[in-house]
């Protein structure tokens, strides 16, 4: 995750490069039920209003999260299907929150209603993130239910107005980038804490021109005008969090914005983007999914690392006999092609090797979905 008002504040009000902190364990990512009221059109999940079977019992997830606790994992995010589905999503919450972990959600935000808005607030999430795919036309056509936008905008409201943290989740698709920059004046219209910027994964485009490509030209649009809105939010001082996920390549880019706009910061851009590292997953981003198996992100459900009903989740994370897990835990991994001749690997750590594994069923070959050209591949600092 590529948190842009940090690295923007940066370059407004630039700090001391302090020593690297490694986080103690990875954030993990639980889907804890696949069950969804809705069936959008890229859940990753391949989710449906029913019940799957095998799924964690609520006496394994309290055993699960004992042995996280241990290990020493510090965020929960607890996502589905919906999450709020699950008859014991209260429970477990408060649990999670009890034991000391940063607990967060993540909805489609229909179901967050005045019936339970006391329920979520009692829990005292520390963030609730609700995807949205458009304004209303867009959001429900995505969503293929009417009226889910506004009942999702009404979930984010009820947090808003009760003290929870929310956010806005949004998937860019090549469908729904004209909403885009109404998408940012709703964050101002509905004060809304954090907007999160999820690069969709294509799959199956292997080595089109990246210079004409259409997507690839939409996404350095949308981010040209993300770093805009940033920039302008930071200078009125006004208290918006700006975060992208998906795509590592955005820290590249944003490195070529500064040395664009404020070439003074350059350096010092890099050095802390350095000190952040680029793609996580594997190290310090993990996946528990509905069943009990670990992946090393969320996008990597067709690969598991094993099952928490039969190992450890910390016996599994640690375990570099897998050639996967050993490869993304490498400083610096084996990367190939565009990226493994790319001079910003400390900075991006190759993007999302899921997208090359798609592709060319060879997760160290370069990413399909890396958007810069091979010019911005160059270190122009060094």
């Amino acid at each position: 995750m590529f948190r842009l008002s940090q690295f923007m504040r940066e370059v407004l009000n630039p700090t001391a490069i302090k020593p690297t902190r490694k986080p103690p364990g990875p954030v993990v990512i639980w889907n804890l039920i696949r069950r969804c009221n809705l069936t959008c059109k890229h859940c990753y999940t391949t989710s449906a209003d029913i019940n799957f079977p095998g799924e964690l019992t609520t006496p394994e997830i309290y055993k699960v999260m004992d042995e996280l606790k241990s290990f020493k994992v510090p965020v929960l995010i607890l996502s589905g299907g919906e999450p709020l589905l699950h008859p014991d999503i209260f429970d477990i919450s408060h649990r999670a929150k009890s034991m000391g972990f940063y607990v967060a959600l993540s909805s489609n935000g229909t179901l967050i209603n005045k019936q339970n808005i006391n329920q979520i607030a009692e829990i005292n999430y520390q963030y609730v993130g609700v995807s949205l795919d458009g304004l209303a036309a867009t959001h429900d056509k995505f969503r293929q239910k009417k009226g889910s936008f506004a009942d999702s905008l009404t979930g984010i409201g009820l947090c808003r107005d009760n003290g929870i943290k929310a956010g806005i989740r949004f998937t860019l698709t090549q469908d729904n980038v004209d909403d885009f920059p109404a998408m940012l004046k709703l964050m101002d219209d509905e004060d809304i804490d954090k907007f999160y910027l999820s690069h969709l994964n294509y799959g199956g485009r292997g080595n089109k021109n990246r210079k004409d490509d259409a997507a690839f030209k939409m996404t350095r649009e949308v981010m040209d005008q993300l770093f805009e809105q940033c920039l302008q939010w930071q200078q009125q001082g006004v208290e918006r969090e700006i975060v992208t996920g998906n795509n590592d390549a955005d820290a590249v880019y944003f490195l070529h914005w500064v040395n664009n706009n404020y070439p003074e910061q350059v350096e010092h851009i890099k050095a802390k983007l350095q000190q952040w590292g680029g793609n996580a997953s594997g190290v310090n981003v993990a996946n528990i999914d509905n069943l009990g198996n670990v992946h090393p992100d969320t996008f990597w459900w067709n690969y598991s690392l094993g099952n928490v009903k039969d190992r450890l989740f910390s016996d599994i994370w640690r375990d570099t006999s897998d050639p996967l897990m050993a490869g993304l835990k490498a400083s610096p991994r084996p990367l190939k092609g565009r990226c493994g001749l790319c001079a910003y690997q400390s900075v991006c750590n190759g993007n999302t090797r899921v997208r090359a594994q798609q592709v060319y069923q060879d997760p160290w070959q370069e990413d399909p979905g890396c958007y810069l050209n091979d010019a911005e591949l160059i270190d122009f600092i060094d």
